[in-house]
């Protein structure tokens, strides 16, 4: 159950913090900490991942981090509806933290 409902009023679930990759509509790509209430989506500490780096695509900086050709965009928090995501793809926190 993602809502409830109390005396008319509407509560949702959160979802907090997990480093996520999110692939958005119209091609934007972006990594930081994800979090949600309904279909309000925040990213912060984000960046948007202008050049993957990658030879194995998204997932190979998802798991390892991003390499030395990725190059990120400091975006600082960016807010988006949850039904222009495409996709998430979780990230491995610790091969992260110093990049965001």
């Amino acid at each position: 159950m993602d809502k409830v409902t109390v005396n008319g009023v509407d509560y949702f679930k959160q979802e907090t913090g997990d480093i996520k990759i999110v692939i958005l509509q119209r091609g934007w790509v972006m990594v930081g900490r994800l979090s949600r209430v309904g279909n309000d989506c925040t990213l912060k500490d984000a960046s948007v991942v202008r050049v993957w780096g990658t030879t194995k695509g998204l997932g190979e900086i998802a798991l390892g981090g991003p390499t030395s050709s990725t190059k990120l965009d400091k975006a600082g928090t960016v807010q988006f509806d949850y039904l222009t995501t495409v996709a998430t793809i979780s990230c491995e926190a610790s091969k992260w933290e110093k990049s965001l």
